[in-house]
């Protein structure tokens, strides 16, 4: 079997030209994080400038009273902290809406909402797919949502011993602890890597894309790189390609390859199932166990200059990748 699929890992260059990259996407990226806030400080300079003039003008003209202007309104970008106003909701779904607010994803939101913990205008609304009127208001934990504007997208290169969800009861390191200075939005996981399994994981308030990358009919490509306690033999390899039966129905890879020729306990293995703990359930069918699981590629992402435990932002060319990932798979057929 080639190792093209895992060539691209490969990473030629000196140790010295890397870390100079790094340092200079750092530089530009505290650049422009500064500029951003100054602007938003202008913006609001503005607004309140504004809002004073219009004031004075109230108390001059109270002989004659005319309608004012509202203050010029300034549209947020980026990781504005600015307070948002819901957009028009009409005939949108529950479950899309509380997505769009950043709360979950729509599959998650549609537990949520059968569970009882959503209201619509006070009160409880257990139907994913009711339909929301202009004037709705929709409640979640005792807290009015508006529609997200300021969309973040976080690539975590996520360490061992953290777990891949947004809250947990028994008080456990989560992978939000480990991006908290990166926004004041909230964000959640696309996904989940086991507390034990590090690499690859991506957080957004994008309740769109989120559903898109969660859902089977994608296909969203991962690349592991798994380490055994022995060398996975030639006739346990070919199995493997074949397909194997599980508990839960057959699987199959799209690829496999011995990331080290030296070292026949390190494999290299691309799917696109997402199924709960697939890639350490098809070793351990053949009677190994896994001792490391680093998830290298997600969705043609990778945690290249990242070090472990760190965080980045999205370019804004991989978001658009994203968005238009394996598109064509879901298009409607012609009859």
């Amino acid at each position: 079997m080639s190792q093209d699929a895992f060539r691209k890992f490969i990473n030629p260059k000196k140790n010295s030209v890397v870390k100079e990259e790094l340092r200079q996407e750092k530089k530009k990226y505290k650049k422009e994080r500064a500029a951003f806030f100054d602007k938003i400080k202008e913006e609001k300079r503005l607004e309140r400038e504004a809002q004073k003039g219009n004031r004075t003008a109230g108390k001059a003209k109270k002989s004659a009273p005319v309608a004012q202007k509202e203050p010029p309104r300034t549209k947020p970008t980026g990781n504005s902290k600015t307070s948002q106003k819901a957009e028009p909701i009409s005939s949108m779904p529950l479950n899309k809406y509380l997505a769009h607010c950043g709360v979950c994803s729509r599959r998650d939101a549609a537990d949520l909402i059968k569970e009882g913990k959503v209201t619509v205008n006070k009160k409880p609304v257990t139907e994913p797919g009711y339909k929301l009127q202009p004037n709705d208001e929709v409640f979640f934990n005792n807290r009015k949502l508006f529609i997200t504007k300021n969309l973040v997208y976080i690539l975590l290169n996520k360490p061992k011993d953290y777990i891949t969800t947004t809250d947990d009861p028994q008080g456990r390191k989560t992978v939000l602890e480990l991006i908290k200075s990166a926004t004041s939005e909230r964000v959640y996981p696309i996904g989940r890597l086991d507390r034990n399994t590090s690499g690859v994981l991506l957080l957004t308030n994008d309740g769109d894309l989120t559903q898109k990358l969660s859902h089977p009919s994608y296909e969203v490509r991962k690349i592991y790189e798994v380490k055994l306690d022995k060398p996975l033999v030639k006739a346990d390899f070919d199995k493997i390609l074949k397909g194997l039966i599980l508990e839960d129905g057959v699987i199959h890879v799209d690829s496999l390859a011995y990331a080290d020729n030296r070292d026949k306990s390190v494999i290299g293995i691309e799917l696109h199932s997402g199924r709960n703990r697939i890639v350490r359930r098809i070793f351990e069918h053949l009677g190994y166990d896994v001792k490391g699981l680093d998830r290298v590629m997600y969705a043609g992402l990778t945690k290249k200059n990242v070090e472990r435990g760190k965080w980045r932002f999205l370019s804004e060319k991989e978001i658009r990748l994203l968005k238009y990932l394996n598109a064509s798979k879901n298009k409607p057929k012609k009859a």
